[in-house]
């Protein structure tokens, strides 16, 4: 999360384009996605350049001497943003419009990939010279601010606040999950170099980005060194789906810009019979959407047989151990009804969770974590698809602080319990002991089937109440005794003064 200069400076990016006349916020956060993309492909192309010389390998670059753009060849330096951004503003127009868009739309050369595809209709829409000039100052303006930035991944914390103003989030109950949540949830559940992650409701790719990111971190030289994991990292890694085109291109480039060459991102209605998907993922991270009811018609009739309902968020959990591969995890938000709906389809679901599989944690966490976008109260649920069982007790966790202010303005605070909760879920054989009137503790699965599967931390936490010691009644009732006198007394006094 960003604040001071450095918001207040992509606020006024924000006002160049409605100046303009660009005012749909998808449009708006299209077009700087399209800009960020071209900059930053300029700096990772410089960075791959000095890695591979550091490992040793061959790198050829994407601004080779001569690029073809249609039916002209040009010298591929021109399209270097560090290059155009100098140019006067009408021939930087020229540029952009006439080579560096045509450039990035073909920049793939598999046709089939996921850029590709959603790149093929993509439109340059900024209206005029003097507007694409300010732009890109204004944003070179932000990646110097950045620059500057003690923080980590300022950047991701930038981006984050551009796609905070797309004013169509809670739209059909799609709500944007904080980077911090996703970051949490990757660290919980540890991605490896040989899964196959995925998100059946991908957004952005925001969960798949930061497993990305969590993986070069931690295992950047099994997957660098190793040609056959790298080939899995780039290729076959990282799969999403979303119903939103717009979406998909954010997302696609998003991936492209953190270093994934090819994930799979694909239009698809998840819970449809279009989506064939199963045993096929080791790691599916979610926070899928949270919008009611769908026609049944268009639900997958293998959903239907885990939980007969129209209710996307327990649909979405049956999606999930479908696509599972046996032994596979899965890290979801879900809203908190799910934990404890009396409904048989609300039980079905849970039951399938503990009874089938093995369900691991609940991670309560308070309403106002997605904030201002909407205060639901929700929870996170982590299981390993089984197949055959395996619960025999869960882990609960009451989340009452995540570093940030439960309120709309969602201000840095000091109260944090994302640390505390990784480190617990890592070591869950210290937590064995843990009394239920403990922040954590473990309920055992016999007391949650007695409970109709409820999964609801209330249900189970226990609250100590201070003892209050009263005076007895006789000296109670002496005391307002004694009080009424004091007050007769004053009366008589007030009504003396009065009448002299």
């Amino acid at each position: 999360m960003i604040t001071g200069e450095l918001k207040n400076k992509i606020d006024s990016l924000w006002d160049i384009f409605a100046a303009g006349g660009l005012t749909n916020p998808l449009e708006v956060i299209e077009q700087i996605t399209y800009l960020m993309f071209i900059r930053d492909l300029d700096d990772v192309d410089n960075k791959n350049a000095k890695e591979n010389a550091i490992l040793g390998l061959p790198f050829k670059s994407i601004f080779s001497e001569q690029v073809q753009i249609g039916e002209r060849s040009i010298n591929g330096n021109q399209l270097k943003w560090s290059v155009f951004h100098d140019f006067p503003a009408g021939k930087m127009y020229e540029i952009m419009q006439d080579w560096v868009f045509p450039f990035i739309k073909n920049l793939h050369a598999d046709k089939n990939s996921a850029y590709s595809k959603y790149m093929d209709d993509a439109i340059f829409k900024l209206p005029t010279p003097l507007v694409l000039s300010k732009v890109i100052d204004s944003l070179d303006d932000i990646y110097d601010s950045m620059s500057k930035s003690e923080k980590k991944d300022i950047r991701g914390d930038v981006y984050e606040y551009l796609l905070s103003k797309i004013a169509t989030a809670g739209r059909n109950g799609q709500f944007r999950t904080p980077r911090h949540i996703i970051e949490m949830m990757v660290k919980l559940v540890n991605p490896k170099p040989e899964d196959t992650i995925c998100d059946p409701a991908c957004g952005t790719a925001g969960f798949l980005v930061e497993a990305s990111t969590y993986l070069i971190d931690t295992y950047k030289n099994d997957i660098l060194m190793n040609k056959e994991n790298r080939d899995h990292y780039m290729n076959h890694m990282f799969h999403g789906f979303d119903m939103d085109r717009t979406m998909l291109r954010i997302g696609a480039m998003n991936m492209m810009t953190h270093g994934v060459e090819s994930p799979f991102i694909e239009y698809r209605d998840s819970l449809s019979d279009q989506n064939l998907d199963q045993d096929k993922y080791s790691l599916v991270l979610a926070n899928p959407p949270f919008k009611g009811t769908l026609d049944a018609e268009s639900v997958s009739s293998d959903l239907l047989k885990v939980a007969k309902t129209k209710k996307t968020e327990l649909l979405f959990l049956a999606l999930f151990i479908r696509m599972l591969k046996i032994g596979g995890r899965c890290a979801c938000i879900v809203p908190d009804g799910v934990l404890f709906g009396s409904s048989n389809a609300h039980v079905q679901i849970r039951k399938a969770l503990i009874e089938e599989n093995r369900l691991e944690a609940v991670i309560s966490m308070p309403s106002g974590v997605f904030k201002p976008y909407a205060g639901v109260s929700t929870g996170i649920l982590i299981f390993t698809k089984t197949g055959h069982g395996g619960t025999d007790k869960v882990w609960f966790y009451d989340m009452k602080a995540d570093g940030f202010s439960l309120d709309d303005k969602r201000s840095i605070v000091k109260e944090n319990d994302i640390p505390d909760i990784i480190n617990r879920f890592k070591n869950l054989d210290k937590e064995i002991d843990r009394k239920r009137t403990d922040q954590s503790f473990f309920v055992n699965k016999e007391e949650i089937v007695n409970n109709n599967y409820d999964l609801s931390i209330n249900k189970y936490k226990e609250v100590v109440y201070e003892k209050v010691e009263y005076a007895p009644t006789h000296e109670i009732l002496a005391d307002i005794v004694a009080l009424n006198k004091e007050i007769d007394k004053n009366l008589e006094e007030l009504k003396a003064l009065l009448e002299g």
